[in-house]
């Protein structure tokens, strides 16, 4: 693809900017069971990606900082929103937006792809 210049190379780079990130589908995958409180989040993301993993394989789990700051930028992006409790210390929820589902959707065939070539990939460390 010498000189890949399509016409829509800046909005696929865009996308990508909004992907930024290694836990960003992670969040927005388990935001799509519903409204989380931050707390569980970081549990259940990490309890998901332990259960996904072979044996021979090791993973760092996901950290409270990044973690949070995962989840500004995809507020920051229109992909999750925050509701925090009004007393100190309250408890701080996270849910999808229409934009966030609409984004889990797009990535569906990207995630076919992956499936079709997943032994290529693996074998060239990608």
């Amino acid at each position: 693809m010498e000189g890949w210049n399509v016409p829509y190379q800046r909005e696929l780079q865009d996308a990508l900017t909004v992907l930024r990130g290694r836990w960003i589908v992670a969040v927005l995958a388990q935001l799509a069971m519903g409204k989380t409180q931050y707390k569980d989040l970081l549990v259940s993301i990490n309890e998901t990606e332990n259960r996904d993993l072979r044996e021979t394989e090791e993973r760092s789990k996901l950290s409270e900082r990044v973690l949070s700051d995962t989840l500004k930028r995809a507020v920051g992006h229109g992909l999750i929103t925050r509701e925090a409790e009004e007393q100190r210390f309250g408890a701080v929820w996270y849910s999808l937006t229409p934009r966030g589902r609409s984004l889990l959707r797009a990535l569906r065939p990207l995630l076919e792809w992956s499936r079709e070539n997943r032994d290529d990939l693996r074998a060239t460390g990608s």
